[in-house]
Formats: C-alpha cells, structure tokens, sequence
C-alpha cells in the first residue's frame, strides 16, 4: 500500500511509471519514475508512527550505497537514457506521503 500511495503522489506531480519493485541479486529498487529529462530512485518507507523515526531516518549510509549500487545496474540494463538522475526517499505516514527529493 506504500508504495501504491507513493506512486500516486508521484503521478499527481505528472511522472510516469518505469519500474516497480525492480530487483537484482545485489538488491531492490522500490519505485523508478521519470518526468522530462529526469529519471527518480525512489526507496519507499512506510511508517504507522514516529517512534521508531521517519521514514527518512530509515535510510542511512548503507541503504543509500545498496541503493545507489542497485541503481547502476538499473541504469545499465535499460535502453533508456537520462541526462539527470535524482534519488529520493518517500515516507509514507497514515497523515500522508512526504518526498524528500534529491535526498542523496
């Protein structure tokens, strides 16, 4: 549901669907959408509350490097070609969706 909940925000804001749940032995992207020349990485976290931290927080050094490794491979695999590339984190809260884009 996450994930359903990120994407649609991401369509609100006019991107399109590329991948989902794209995975390689090394790891998974979440959700890959582009817009014009921009192509985004997205991890998705969905959080029911804070008290663990957001869902930003869920993302630290090691995740984003498997991210960014994983994504590589995306890049490669594809026919497509993108003159930016962007990686952002989704949380999604029951309050909603927040994106930090360009989150690393």
């Amino acid at each position: 549901e996450g994930e359903d909940r990120a994407l649609a925000r991401y369509e609100a804001h006019g991107y399109r669907l590329v991948a989902r749940n794209w995975r390689v032995k090394s790891g998974e992207i979440d959700l890959v959408v582009e817009r014009g020349d921009v192509v985004v990485i997205c991890e998705v976290k969905t959080r029911s509350s804070v008290r663990y931290g957001t869902g930003f927080d869920a993302v630290d050094w090691r995740k984003r490097r498997k991210i960014r490794i994983v994504a590589s491979q995306f890049l490669s695999s594809t026919d497509r070609h993108w003159p930016d590339v962007r990686f952002d984190v989704a949380w999604v809260s029951p309050t909603g969706v927040r994106v930090l884009e360009g989150a690393f």
